[in-house]
């Protein structure tokens, strides 16, 4: 995978210093063609998927050229199988993926689903997971007409517009077993130090997810301020804005109003009245200074 990765990588860069234009997806896949018959032991569904999915990430990351994978090192990259729709079959129970049987703990009942493009994807702590989408039925439309907006900070975690919803404190996943990661990480215990790093971010994974389906169940449109994460991520509270998970919160929210037949926007960030009223006392005085 990580050679078939790099060399859509290279490819496209020799392209856009030759012709000063990005190749799609489509077009690298004709570079592609014949590459399993000359050695490469994977079907060429692969091929394709990790070409598409190389020009969907470039093209999101509005860049020439992507990080280099690699194979071996302290930095290597973790293990990452894409493939379409045809590549993968479910029977009794298990993923059927190019002559081999995969074991899969069948929590989400597959067997009564059509699957979609997949990827098998390796873990920090070298654990495998199958990525699968299916197909499943429309939902029905939200009900609820309610609007709802959300303000975003650090020790509370939303503030809600609506009076009859308390608001929600910050978790501090990560400051609570800070003290266990400091000790893991003296002892140099690496698989303990990963196992904790795990911890934390399925919690903060479950915490979002449970509050965004909760909300999406019960507000027809939700507002949510444009708070800029990566911004504030660089300065002084930096560890706090990491923990919080805002943009992880504004991408799952979005994934789960989609479902509920809903809409999450993004909205400007609004200054309280008091706020907004001491910075105009003050604009006044320095006008006042200046004339």
């Amino acid at each position: 995978m990580n050679f078939v990765w790099n060399y859509c990588n290279d490819l496209s860069l020799q392209i856009f210093r030759r012709e000063r234009r990005f190749a799609s997806g489509i077009e690298i896949q004709r570079y592609l063609n014949g590459a399993s018959k000359e050695g490469l032991a994977v079907g060429s569904a692969v091929f394709q998927q990790i070409a598409e999915e190389y020009a969907t990430r470039r093209k999101q990351h509005r860049k020439v050229k992507l990080r280099w994978r690699r194979s071996a090192g302290v930095r290597r990259s973790l293990g990452w199988i894409p493939f379409k729709a045809r590549s993968v079959v479910w029977r009794h129970g298990q993923a059927h993926f190019q002559g081999l049987h995969l074991g899969v703990w069948d929590s989400y009942g597959l067997a009564g689903y059509e699957f979609g493009a997949a990827c098998i994807s390796e873990d920090s702590r070298g654990r495998w997971y199958l990525y699968v989408t299916v197909k499943v039925k429309s939902a029905r439309p939200n009900e609820a007409n309610r609007d709802l907006g959300i303000d975003l900070g650090l020790k509370t975690f939303a503030g809600f517009s609506d009076e009859r919803l308390p608001n929600v404190d910050a978790q501090r996943f990560y400051r609570d077993l800070e003290p266990a990661l400091a000790t893991a990480q003296r002892a140099r215990k690496k698989s303990r130090v990963k196992a904790i790093h795990a911890r934390i971010a399925n919690r903060r994974k479950d915490f979002l997810h449970q509050l965004s389906t909760r909300l999406a169940r019960e507000y027809g449109a939700i507002f949510v301020g444009n708070v800029n994460a990566s911004a504030l991520a660089k300065g002084q509270h930096s560890k706090s804005v990491l923990d919080a998970g805002w943009s992880t919160f504004r991408t799952i929210g979005t994934s789960a109003m989609t479902q509920a037949c809903g809409s999450m926007r993004l909205t400007k960030r609004f200054l309280p009245r008091p706020v907004r009223a001491a910075r105009a006392a003050r604009g006044r005085k320095v006008s006042q200074a200046l004339e």
